[in-house]
């Protein structure tokens, strides 16, 4: 109950911030909003200057720090890009570990013994820190890690992935325990403790900078102009053009970024219980249900229509929901009343969807690459200079 009202209040903050609510309410909130964004902003640009004059401490681990993240919350499709270059890195020789916050995780409890003798023997504070994997095997169920640490965790053997909130710390367990000499921040432009190699931001093409704003009136988690500490710049779900308009503004912005054009490539199906999967040749004249409960629903559903199906209803929950048994159940009940072939998901929703053993309607995910259309030499340029470093 406490959940789906949350849920509720979220899509009506982020009704009110896009101005699709109406009404003296909503203005009045928005007009409350504006002046906190100015509040946030003054904090944001005092933290910034903490750690520029060094009043606030950078820490460095002796080894190579690269972040990805946006000036946005939310909806860039930063995932794929931290599987991507993880991958890169790893494939020309780096020992790599992921370190995430675990976004909308579950705690997970420990007893007194465990704790202390987790202490005794050195392990990572899991209060603090939570290995998901240690490149070889997953050590933790979904909930506990979060849907994107585990995604990437599951598609990248040899690469190490922890969660939690102090990044220093998951980073010195990563360097000792783990031997890594290369560490990614998912979601770290902003997390500044940790002194950074290459900061890799991502922007979205459809919707590069919201309303200008930073929060709560906006999107941004910090002012537009901040851009110029990234040293690499995505330009995500684009289509190969060029984005003139917006290339020319980030440049304006940030006169030496590298800056590439890149979309959300579509691979294959792959089904959420067995071990198979299918063309997206497969997905023609098929009659489906979309399920999505990820920031920006509407481009999971444009790319299953592209590639020929017909979608009968789309069903949209929050971002990170995370479903209940019986809401699958529902979902399947509906899906037969409308006599679906399939129902499809995100690779993000499926790792938040708890198992059936019930098969009446197929249950696949579209599984999504990073294809880049600009800025490839670039790229792999950074990632030698990182690796013979």
């Amino acid at each position: 109950m406490a959940r789906k009202f949350l849920e509720r209040a979220e899509t009506y903050l982020l009704d009110v911030v896009d101005g699709t609510r109406r009404g003296t309410g909503a203005a009045l909130l928005r007009l409350t909003l504006g002046g906190l964004s100015y509040v946030f902003t003054s904090i944001v640009q005092t933290r910034l200057w903490g750690y520029r004059i060094g009043l606030l401490k950078h820490h460095t681990l002796g080894c190579q720090v690269v972040s990805v993240g946006n000036l946005t919350v939310g909806g860039t499709g930063k995932t794929p890009v931290v599987e991507l270059l993880a991958r890169s890195l790893a494939e020309n020789g780096r020992r790599v570990a992921i370190l995430s916050r675990g976004y909308k995780k579950k705690k997970k409890k420990r007893g007194f013994k465990r704790r202390l003798k987790d202490l005794m023997l050195g392990r990572v504070d899991v209060e603090a820190s939570l290995l998901v994997s240690d490149g070889e095997s997953l050590k933790v169920e979904p909930m506990f890690s979060g849907d994107e640490p585990y995604m990437l965790a599951k598609n990248l053997p040899g690469v190490a992935v922890i969660v939690g909130k102090d990044r220093v710390s998951s980073g010195r367990h990563a360097i000792r325990k783990l031997k890594c000499d290369t560490l990614i921040l998912d979601d770290g432009f902003q997390h500044l403790a940790l002194k950074h190699r290459l900061d890799i931001v991502l922007v979205d093409r459809t919707n590069p900078f919201d309303n200008g704003r930073t929060l709560p009136r906006g999107l941004l988690r910090e002012p537009i102009r901040n851009i110029k500490r990234a040293g690499f710049i995505f330009i995500t779900k684009s289509n190969g053009d060029g984005a003139v308009e917006l290339s020319t503004r980030l440049r304006e912005l940030n006169p030496t970024a590298e800056i590439s054009e890149c979309r959300h490539c579509p691979r294959f199906l792959k089904y959420l219980f067995e071990d198979m999967q299918e063309d997206l040749s497969w997905l023609k004249g098929k009659k489906v249900m979309a399920l999505s409960g990820i920031a920006v629903p509407g481009g999971f559903e444009r790319e299953l229509v592209i590639h020929g199906a017909m979608v009968e209803e789309h069903i949209t929950f929050a971002d990170h929901h995370r479903y209940s048994l019986q809401e699958i159940l529902d979902i399947v009940e509906r899906a037969k009343e409308l006599n679906v072939d399939a129902i499809i998901t995100t690779e993000k929703d499926a790792v938040r969807i708890p198992h059936l053993q019930r098969r009446d309607i197929p249950m696949l995910y579209l599984r999504v690459e990073i294809e880049m259309f600009t800025g490839q030499e670039e790229y792999h340029d950074w990632i030698r200079r990182i690796c013979l470093e």
